[in-house]
């Protein structure tokens, strides 16, 4: 780093112990950190799911063969290879046996819709999918038009053995009906690729620092989502950082109990991927896989069962959990620290938490761009700041006016983050790329901020249009680029609208061309085309949009 420390007034505020900068070339690639975790922790539990307990020896020998399946099916290093599921012990086998063949995870939300999963299987150049069967009738609609040729269809009970795993799979298929009827003739099962692999040969390839280790997509401000390539450097350092970070809590586990923490939040996402999955690894921790925690009476009985010490959750999570009435069947007192990522931490929902377990929440702040973490409060802070903290080791951030100078403090800019964290920029898109990065390597996020004088940093707007739906970003562009084509739609918008369940939800207002258009037909063509959390919670007709002189529609004014 090039930056003086007079520029990093946030020191001060760093508990004792954690450094200003930390060693994060301390491995070549991130197999190198998986590798050495199967092998120091091999005995130990690596992840708990549906009551069975998967070994880190197990999830080092599955993934090898998963990496020798790959390897045999003719990919070559720095191909992209797609995983499609939820939260179950699979993803963390495919994440290490992608990565260890020496290819790209691309994360995908399996709740995507056929019309969102193509676009992103073509714009990575996915050549297999990893994909559970739940979603692979979506698959099944739109494959023929990517570059996908190899589908490995996992089934949710997998890994748990041959009578539950058989147990869970009917009552998933045939009781629940969770398993939409499809057609993928040429989809080999997991246990299949597992078995096969195991029986072949494993090339180890040479993975370096700067070599691709994930897309991660993220909505794109012109409607269209793009990846953001972030190398093995990049989520090595930030799991690092994170480590750093929570020490000062996390080194009073005692000794003897196993760090364990909860992975509520999907692992498609950056924030569970890295501080759940990898840091987990990093560290010997047994993780809690929780496939779907809008279940909170699942989630509250998963948990009855464990001693945990670290919960990342979103602002929505944390309120829904406190607030039911079995939270009091959860033992919550080995809670070290809990981590509020994805959106704002609302004061309620902190003060109600810290209230019934004892640990406060600590917000952070980052995006798929920053791997994701850039900026957390202080572990050891009790009470709530309603900022976003300060910027962890290695990591340095200013507030810039719109021709790109540092504001005065205290005066509202754009937060623009500099790391090992930061990644190397949008896949193919170095257009996109160049109007987010600075001369000087700093990265715009696109959100306003301001930072005090001890360098804690607060989030006061978006610059972009963006609506932040339960930690995930919806793009008012894409939306609108969807609802435009359904007949009868003269034009439309759509805006943020502030949400107690959501922190904020999605408001789409039409104009019609057809007066017959209802509201029942807009939201069933909205959920057949646009994700969960992208679909309008208000659906308005006026007569007219307000515009700019030259006819741009003035979202602020819808607001």
């Amino acid at each position: 780093m090039t930056e003086s420390t007079a520029h990093r007034p946030w020191l001060g505020a760093y508990p004792a112990g954690v450094p200003a900068d930390i060693d994060v070339a301390q491995y070549p690639s991130l197999v190198h950190l998986m590798e050495e975790s199967f092998q120091k922790h091999a005995g130990r539990t690596a992840y708990s799911f549906m009551g069975k307990d998967v070994s880190f020896a197990q999830t080092d020998s599955l993934s090898q063969a998963l990496a020798a399946y790959l390897q045999g099916l003719g990919l070559v290093k720095g191909d992209r290879v797609a995983i499609m599921m939820p939260n179950v012990p699979q993803y963390p086998v495919a994440v290490a046996g992608i990565l260890r063949a020496g290819f790209v995870v691309v994360n995908v939300n399996p709740l995507y819709t056929p019309r969102e999963l193509e676009h992103q299987l073509k714009d990575s150049g996915a050549k297999a999918i990893v994909i559970i069967e739940n979603f692979a009738h979506t698959l099944e609609q739109c494959v023929a038009n990517t570059p996908v040729k190899h589908v490995v269809l996992a089934a949710m009970g997998d890994q748990l053995g041959l009578l539950k795993g058989a147990l869970v799979n009917y009552v998933v298929r045939n009781v629940k009906k969770m398993v939409p009827a499809f057609n993928l003739p040429q989809a080999v099962r997991f246990n299949d690729a597992i078995a096969k692999g195991s029986r072949g040969t494993f090339k180890r390839p040479e993975i370096k620092p700067d070599d691709m280790a994930l897309l991660q997509y993220t909505g794109g401000t012109t409607g269209v989502s793009k990846g953001a390539v972030l190398q093995h450097r990049n989520v090595i350092a930030n799991v690092l950082q994170s480590e750093a970070w929570n020490d000062p809590v996390m080194k009073n586990v005692p000794a003897g109990q196993q760090p364990t923490s909860v992975c509520a939040l999907p692992l498609y996402h950056i924030f569970a991927f890295t501080v759940n999955m990898m840091l987990s690894m990093r560290t010997g921790g047994k993780t809690i896989l929780i496939p779907n925690p809008r279940d909170l009476a699942a989630v509250l009985k998963e948990l009855s069962k464990h001693n945990f010490h670290s919960f990342p959750a979103v602002n929505t999570l944390f309120n829904g959990l406190a607030n039911h009435p079995d939270f009091n069947t959860v033992d919550w007192s080995h809670l070290k620290v809990s981590v509020g990522g994805g959106m704002a931490v609302q004061s309620a929902v902190a003060k109600l938490w810290l209230e019934k377990t004892g640990c406060p929440i600590c917000e952070g702040y980052g995006l798929s761009e920053t791997s994701p973490s850039a900026s957390c409060n202080p572990t050891t802070n009790k009470e709530y700041t309603g900022t976003i903290g300060v910027p962890l080791p290695n990591t340095f951030m200013k507030c810039l006016d719109d021709d790109g100078n540092e504001v005065p403090m205290g005066q509202p800019g754009e937060i623009a983050i500099k790391g090992p964290q930061v990644m190397a920029g949008y896949w193919q898109r170095p257009d996109e790329t160049a109007k987010v990065m600075t001369p000087d390597g700093y990265f715009k996020s696109g959100d306003i901020g301001v930072m005090d004088a001890r360098g804690y940093f607060k989030i006061v707007d978006r610059k972009k249009d963006m609506v932040l739906v339960s930690g995930f970003n919806v793009y008012p562009n894409e939306v609108e680029d969807v609802v435009a084509q359904l007949a009868g739609v003269l034009e439309c918008a759509v805006v943020g609208v502030p949400d107690d369940k959501s922190g904020e939800a999605v408001k789409l207002v039409i104009v019609k061309k057809d007066e017959s258009l209802t509201e029942a037909q807009v939201r069933a063509y909205c959920k057949e085309n646009l994700t969960g959390y992208k679909q309008p919670k208000v659906v308005e007709f006026r007569t007219e949009l307000p515009k700019t002189p030259v006819g741009k529609i003035l979202r602020r004014e819808l607001r």
